[in-house]
């Protein structure tokens, strides 16, 4: 049986089932690819006596100087419940800017990976910023199959290498529940995004540590998931309040949450924080003009963003990864 003719980068990225940037890289020797993959490629090379030419090698180091937003789908236009995804894409463009980049906004299907082979092939651009706010682990790890440069928002998955900047979940968790704690709320509840999400998981691991801390037991029919960090909490909180009447005290995973939230304890007849303490989470814009003001555990959302593009060009640069946790405090006004 014939060998298949290679001819081109292309040929060999099929071969190998990897990208063809991947292939450019391995055979220049970039520290972006791992050994392994570049012995794998290099092996496939000699096997059917393919080199890259002049003016190939000089083709496949250009670079577009544009880094690709990752974020899902929004809805028809940007509305104020998309603040957090505007507010880090602000600071993204800032660092980028910085660096002498560009921004490509990207609004990807959070169940389809095909977006990454796509353009990281066409060389539009030379790296991402992973935003999606569910599945964000199965694009990273289609990312990390491909050898594309990219940095997370949120924490790497156990076990995996790759550029990341997160909030310190865990801690604004138990800094929220704390101060809830203090005001003296003696029945305080939890409402999280998506459950699966691991940034949700840690800041419910923060809400039940300070309640383990001051000698309470986490009750189960306490807590709300809502699908996104959208509106969808006003139905939660309402239920709480149907099913439990004597909460007094409530952990939002986000402002926009928190202020749909609020909305709800003042339909159903209560106020806030007179009868319902509320503390949400991030700190964007909104949260000080909200009604009453809102308490809140602040990340400096635009400052994160722009980490996240500042260090992935320098992960472009040298290849080095990083990982950072940004600090987070609490910030309190009228609504706790």
């Amino acid at each position: 049986m014939d060998r298949p003719e290679v001819r081109t980068i292309a040929d060999v990225a099929r071969l190998a089932g990897v990208s063809k940037s991947t292939v450019s890289r391995a055979l220049n020797d970039s520290p972006l690819v791992s050994e392994d993959t570049k012995d794998r490629i290099r092996v496939i090379a000699r096997k059917h006596n393919f080199q890259i030419s002049a003016p190939a090698r000089r083709l496949s180091l250009q670079q577009s100087k544009t880094i690709a937003f990752v974020t899902h789908c929004y809805h028809d236009d940007f509305t104020w419940v998309d603040l957090f995804g505007l507010e880090i894409l602000g600071g993204i463009t800032r660092g980028l800017y910085e660096s002498g980049y560009d921004t490509l906004v990207l609004h990807v299907d959070p169940k389809d990976t095909a977006w990454a082979r796509q353009h990281l092939d066409t060389g539009r651009v030379d790296g991402f910023i992973l935003q999606t706010s569910s599945r964000k682990q199965t694009h990273a790890k289609a990312l990390l199959e491909l050898g594309a440069p990219f940095i997370v928002w949120g924490f790497p998955h156990p076990g995996k290498s790759y550029c990341s900047v997160a909030g310190d979940d865990a801690l604004g968790g138990r800094m929220a529940t704390e101060h809830l704690i203090t005001r003296g709320c003696k029945h305080i509840a939890f409402i999280g995004g998506h459950r699966s999400e691991p940034e949700v998981k840690r800041r419910f691991q923060g809400y039940v540590d300070a309640l383990e801390q001051a000698g309470r037991a986490c009750d189960d029919r306490l807590v709300r998931y809502a699908d996104y960090y959208d509106t969808k909490s006003a139905r939660a909180m309402t239920e709480l309040l149907e099913a439990h009447p004597d909460i007094d005290g409530v952990f939002v995973n986000s402002d926009v949450m928190a202020i749909a939230a609020m909305e709800a304890i003042r339909g159903s007849g209560r106020r806030v924080p007179e009868n319902v303490a509320v503390v949400g989470y991030d700190d964007l814009s909104i949260a000080a003009y909200s009604h009453p003001p809102l308490t809140t555990i602040r990340q400096n959302v635009p400052e994160a963003g722009r980490m996240l593009g500042r260090n992935l060009v320098e992960h472009l640069r040298t290849g080095i990864v990083t990982n950072v946790t940004v600090p987070v405090e609490l910030i309190v006004r009228q609504s706790a």
